[in-house]
């Protein structure tokens, strides 16, 4: 059952618990399983991949079998119903309008003396997406990871994703890719994966930018190869936190507690309202909802280890307690949630009022819903279309500048001891 607390400093004790909550004990065992694991890809290639596949995914892959066909690409069309593929269509364009309106521009200022000054934003040469399998299939992470890439004009996309029963992939996800406007995809999973993107194989080609949300095995493979290729984020266990008060449907919110838990054992769920009342309806409605569940065994879980209700004296405790813990997902549901958002300091995704539940940004809405976890927001921000760019600075001082610049830049430099960077000035000026 939800548990519900009323004190402060429990409520800070648990919180603070299940921010920190890890994939398990083991965690240093699987950073010495996927060190091999990349180690191995690095040096074996393809060979690598499909032996790894056949030990993991217990499926027999060939190097022809890497890559999905033209021909799986185009079947996969007559695999789906019509209203999923228009549901998929109608999402792509409302993610993909949302991230227009974020591309970094480019820009230049001119100061005096001839002296130029901008950035110039340029996408990566080549991205690698990661679309995880395992319970379930989800062609909404190859929109969210999909389409900024595209928006950036990111040269070269490919997906990698785990192959199901007889190397099949989810048409859905065939699909949502497509509509991207991707068709280099790759049926391959777990930390291989990442590092076949990495380093490259025979067949896969090496990216620079690895994104896309997987398991324990799959988020320490991104740890480890940081640095040799750029990555979106370290990726833990979901989480929503929802702040609610007397108005709040319990049955609705109950509804947005299990939409979390049902993704993960290690999901969390919490609840912060004013209104003890509706703590017991919703901790009641819980269980009521949990009764014909069809993932009711890994939901209980989490509700059991990570959910919780804590009943708090007020809306601006409430903020101050999200705020500790940062949530991936935040929704505000509340008579005035635009007042109480702006006490709101750490948040992935903030969703206002009780008409906007998680599964609309999860979808539809266009914002992306890949974001920081673990307390992350604190720091780090959504995928976007920056994701997927870099910027360059631009310099340009004309003679004129230089010379009435130049003292006070060799001065810095002597102060740093390097006498050939106040030369590369002096001998411009004299």
């Amino acid at each position: 059952m939800l548990r519900i607390i009323n004190q402060q400093t429990e409520a800070e004790t648990e919180l603070i618990r299940i921010g920190t909550r890890t994939h398990g004990d083991d965690t240093r065992l699987k950073e010495e399983t996927v060190r091999e694991i990349i180690a191995t890809v690095r040096d074996k290639g393809d060979r690598a991949l499909i032996d790894y596949t056949e030990k993991f995914d217990r499926q027999v892959l060939t190097e022809e079998k890497i890559r999905v066909s033209g021909s799986e690409l185009d079947a996969a069309y007559q695999q789906i119903s019509q209203d999923l593929l228009h549901a998929i269509q109608l999402a792509a364009q409302k993610i993909e309008a949302f991230h227009r309106q974020k591309i970094p521009k480019s820009w230049v200022q001119f100061e005096d003396n001839e002296v130029v000054l901008g950035k110039r934003y340029t996408p990566v040469d080549t991205a690698g997406l990661y679309v995880p399998g395992g319970r379930a299939a989800y062609p909404s992470t190859v929109l969210m990871n999909a389409i900024p890439a595209k928006v950036a004009k990111v040269p070269r996309i490919v997906i990698v994703t785990p192959p199901g029963e007889e190397l099949k992939i989810n048409p859905a996800v065939l699909v949502a890719a497509q509509e991207a406007g991707i068709d280099e995809i790759y049926r391959l999973g777990g930390a291989q994966a990442i590092a076949a993107l990495a380093y490259g194989t025979e067949t896969i080609p090496k990216v620079d930018v690895i994104t896309g949300p997987g398991n324990i095995y799959v988020t320490l493979a991104k740890k480890m190869v940081y640095g040799t290729v750029g990555i979106d984020s370290l990726a833990g266990p979901s989480e929503v936190l929802i702040i609610a008060d007397e108005q709040a449907n319990p049955i609705h919110v109950a509804a947005d507690l299990l939409a979390q838990a049902e993704h993960d054992p290690l999901a969390a769920a919490i609840l912060l309202t004013t209104d003890s009342q509706l703590a017991k309806k919703v901790q009641q409605e819980v269980s009521k909802q949990l009764e014909n569940h069809p993932r009711r065994l890994l939901t209980e879980k989490a509700i059991a280890h990570y959910g919780l209700i804590v009943v708090v004296d007020s809306l601006a405790e409430a903020a101050r307690l999200s705020n500790l813990f940062a949530p991936e997902h935040l929704e505000l549901e509340i008579a005035d949630p635009w007042t109480l958002v702006e006490q709101i300091r750490h948040a992935g995704a903030i969703f206002l009022g009780n008409s906007t539940p998680e599964a609309v940004g999860d979808y539809l809405a266009g914002p992306n819903h890949t974001l920081p976890t673990s307390g992350a927001a604190r720091y780090a921000s959504a995928l976007g279309v920056e994701t997927f760019m870099k910027h360059s600075s631009l310099i340009q001082y004309s003679p004129t500048a230089l010379k009435k610049m130049s003292s006070t830049i060799q001065i810095l430099a002597q102060a740093e001891g390097l006498p050939s960077h106040a030369d590369s000035v002096r001998l411009r000026t004299e």
